[in-house]
């Protein structure tokens, strides 16, 4: 009982503590940049599913169906290792990835999956009466999109915007498999060394807990903000 609560003590450090709170800002950074990856490709794959061309129609669709039809894990590891294979038997030299960029357009791109069907909804959901409108102003219908239409689009779906955005953060968890130092990969790492797992994945699950609470809260507020927004 005594080498466990010495282990226990050695384990909770100022040291420990910063070094998986340093991984929790990590995995909270990659989860914002691949969530406005994902709004960004996602804007532009509910775009083509909107298009009047059919081929575009169906290359959106053929995207989003091996995106979603496919583990997040193996996407991950595509990028990490497919792209440099193919990229050796395209151009004949190696190619060193960058183990972050890798994860982060493998996240980017699963959530742009996700991210167009909640604008291609919230597009369709925007009264006809909008469009219309900005057809008598002889706008264009790039300019309708981008003035008129996406703008309340983007505002109709922060709650399912912001699940997908504390989704990724948990997802990121993930990246650990190639080598990020992650939140997890980092309690992993003191569990190894101190041959107690138990007491550092307690602290990141805190770590996980504080993150999704806090987002949680701030999106109810912007959401009431929104809600009166358009009220008014």
């Amino acid at each position: 009982m005594g080498y466990h609560r010495v282990n226990v003590a050695s384990i909770l450090t100022l040291e420990n503590i910063s070094y998986l709170g340093y991984g929790a800002i990590i995995s909270l950074l990659i989860a914002l940049v691949a969530v406005a990856g994902g709004i960004l490709i996602g804007t532009l794959i509910a775009i083509l599913k909107l298009s009047k061309n059919k081929v575009l129609r169906i290359i959106a669709n053929i995207y989003i169906e091996i995106v979603r039809g496919t583990p997040m894990l193996l996407q991950i590891l595509f990028f990490y290792l497919g792209i440099p294979v193919l990229y050796q038997l395209i151009v004949g030299s190696p190619l060193r990835v960058n183990i972050y960029v890798c994860g982060i357009l493998a996240m980017a791109l699963n959530s742009g999956a996700y991210c167009a069907e909640l604008i291609r909804s919230a597009i369709e959901g925007i009264d006809k009466g909008q469009r219309e409108a900005g057809i008598t102003l002889n706008l264009s219908e790039a300019t309708i999109m981008r003035k008129i239409i996406l703008p309340q689009a983007i505002r109709r779906i922060v709650p399912p915007l912001v699940s997908e955005f504390i989704t990724l953060i948990k997802d990121s968890s993930l990246l650990g498999t190639i080598g990020v130092m992650e939140l997890l990969n980092r309690a992993k790492i003191i569990g190894a060394n101190n041959y107690n797992y138990l007491v550092p994945l307690v602290i990141a699950s805190i770590f996980y807990l504080v993150m999704t609470i806090c987002i949680s809260y701030l999106a109810k507020n912007l959401e009431r903000r929104l809600a009166v927004y358009d009220q008014n």
